[in-house]
């Protein structure tokens, strides 16, 4: 928190902190949670910023455990059934479908959001 003091952001982060942990913001980061477990994202940014924002520890436990676990539980099945082909696949092509498979549920997301609204 030092360098946050020495910018002086300490109202931007209560503020941010305030907006996270209610309401719909709170559903916004644990879909952004989900998404960033899931996908090739660099999982540890996001590990911090919900330390930062005091997000909710066991709720963040739990949304890491499924989508890591979903995500290397996938590659892990498929590795087996398809073996040495699906391996050299994902070398080649993983992050590319991780990241389509990403887009796709933030579509989801953001159709379920909308409709939740307009109901």
């Amino acid at each position: 928190m030092h360098v946050i003091e020495f910018y002086g952001y300490q109202d931007e982060v209560e503020n941010l902190k305030l907006k996270m942990s209610q309401g719909s913001q709170f559903i916004v980061w644990l879909s952004i949670l989900f998404l960033a477990g899931f996908t090739p994202l660099p999982y540890k940014a996001f590990t911090i910023s919900s330390g930062l924002i005091a997000f909710n520890l066991p709720v963040f436990i739990i949304v890491s455990l499924i989508s890591r676990g979903l995500r290397f539980f996938i590659v892990a099945y498929l590795s087996y059934k398809f073996g040495k082909l699906f391996t050299e696949y994902m070398e080649k092509h993983g992050s590319k479908w991780f990241n389509i498979i990403g887009v796709i549920i933030v579509i989801v997301f953001i159709f379920i959001y909308i409709f939740k609204i307009n109901v």
